[in-house]
């Protein structure tokens, strides 16, 4: 199992990561709303200003203070390796 560093030690599943979205968009804003109210919704952002939002294939919704970018490059060469393993 390979996990994902999202700040403050919190760590995801990559497997599980379906896409990290900027959570300036209005449809972002909306998801962000409905997992609140469903009670999917993780706020791993410990007070700070949310930068990054991941849907997780579970319909769990989680936000981070870590920019898109930084979590996509932490993304990427996981993604790699999992392709050459295949």
């Amino acid at each position: 199992m390979q996990l994902l560093n999202i700040g403050f030690g919190n760590l995801l599943n990559i497997r599980r990561v379906l896409a990290a979205l900027s959570p300036d968009s209005q449809p972002v804003r909306r998801i962000t709303q409905e997992a609140k109210a469903n009670g999917m919704l993780i706020d791993a952002t410990h007070g700070r200003k949310t930068r990054c939002v991941l849907m997780l294939d579970s319909g769990h919704v989680v936000l981070s203070y870590l920019q898109t970018e930084t979590l996509a490059e932490r993304l990427a060469p996981e993604k790699k390796e999992d392709a050459h393993q295949e």
